[in-house]
């Protein structure tokens, strides 16, 4: 038998043998999604209650045998109990792109079970850190009126200041950056393609500004691919994009055992 060398440390049983090792990292905005997206999230929303299904698409022939199956595209949508949120993961479905990056998950809102259309949409790439996504879900799940703003554009501002970054000097009323300058939040022109239920949105010329929307991403270096970018549609309440700001710039070391190669340098990290 084989005892402990340090039995106040217990091992992880969740853990694989040969799994690289853990740290504590920070920044939080850098440090990626350790390659767990769909697990940290999903894990917060089963927490909350909601309800997983997923849905394949494929063709199936007659006497086919289940492996020779063509599976060619499948989503994994969690409803929350009152149906009025739903969060969708949608990286194996063939998503659009955003900042380049494809879209990881979808979360979206209506006002009502009697409409059956979402009032806004918000969407997150891959290595945005879980952590700032299952925190802006559970503040969703706890509002009564998940389409009904509860606070102005400025909370967001000053969730972010409040963890030390620096407002923007041109549009101090509507961008901040990290003091690294590499992790941006912006309110401006929304990207195409980014569902709201804002008749403005789908009125204007093509000349003309739409409603502003929350933008924000992470550059590592000038002109370099984003790490990850993050996208909300101009209905999205400000108080719930304040609570994924303060989340994504939080100063609180989070736990990684696979760093992005474009930000891993910048990291500070520990030992777990």
């Amino acid at each position: 038998m084989e005892a402990p060398l340090y039995p106040q440390y217990p091992l992880d049983p969740s853990t694989p043998r040969g799994a690289p090792p853990a740290f504590w990292v920070g920044p939080r905005h850098l440090a990626g999604d350790d390659r767990r997206l769909y697990d940290s999230v999903a894990d917060t929303l089963s927490g909350l209650g909601w309800t997983s299904l997923t849905i394949v698409r494929g063709r199936h022939e007659l006497d086919e045998a289940p492996e020779d199956r063509q599976v060619l595209r499948s989503t994994v949508l969690h409803i929350s109990p009152d149906t009025l949120r739903w969060a969708q993961w949608s990286l194996a479905d063939e998503p659009f792109r955003l900042g380049d990056l494809p879209i990881a998950w979808q979360i979206s809102a209506r006002t009502d079970t009697d409409s059956p259309l979402a009032a806004w949409s918000s969407y997150f790439t891959t290595d945005v850190p879980g952590e700032a996504v299952a925190d802006y879900l559970v503040a969703l799940d706890a509002r009564d009126q998940p389409a009904v703003p509860y606070t102005g554009p400025a909370a967001v501002l000053d969730a972010v200041a409040a963890h030390g970054w620096l407002r923007d000097i041109d549009q101090p009323h509507a961008g901040a950056t990290d003091p690294t300058f590499t992790s941006h939040i912006s309110l401006g022109e929304v990207p195409p393609l980014i569902q709201d239920a804002d008749p403005r949105a789908l009125t204007i010329d093509a000349d003309e500004a739409g409603p502003a929307g929350w933008q924000a991403w992470a550059e590592p270096s000038l002109g370099a691919p984003c790490l990850w970018a993050a996208s909300f549609a101009a209905s999205v309440p400000h108080d719930l994009i304040a609570v994924f700001a303060a989340s994504l710039s939080s100063t609180a070391p989070v736990l990684r055992r696979l760093l992005p190669e474009a930000t891993k340098e910048r990291l500070l990290r520990s030992p777990a």
